[in-house]
């Protein structure tokens, strides 16, 4: 299921009680199941909750990456631009 987001709907998932939600290439991602799975630790993800993460995104990852993830992990788009 997918929805519409502000960057500020998106800003208020930043805690694991709250939810992991990510901003990446303006599609939210909510990363709350994901981050024991994540290869570089929960850290870095709890770091960018609520946040547009694409620039910390592309640096280590590449489109593959979001392909495999993309349908498990995708909830929606941001409304309008957010910013870095």
């Amino acid at each position: 299921m997918s929805k519409n987001f502000s960057a500020a709907d998106v800003a208020q998932h930043n805690s694991v009680d709250k939810g992991l939600y990510i901003i990446v290439d303006s599609n939210v991602y909510d990363m709350t199941g994901f981050i024991d799975e994540h290869p570089g630790g929960p850290k870095i993800i709890k770091r960018v909750a609520g946040k547009d993460a694409s620039k910390q995104f592309w640096k280590y990852h590449n489109e593959s990456v979001l392909k495999k993830y993309q349908e498990r992990l995708k909830v929606g788009q941001v409304e309008e631009k957010a910013k870095l």
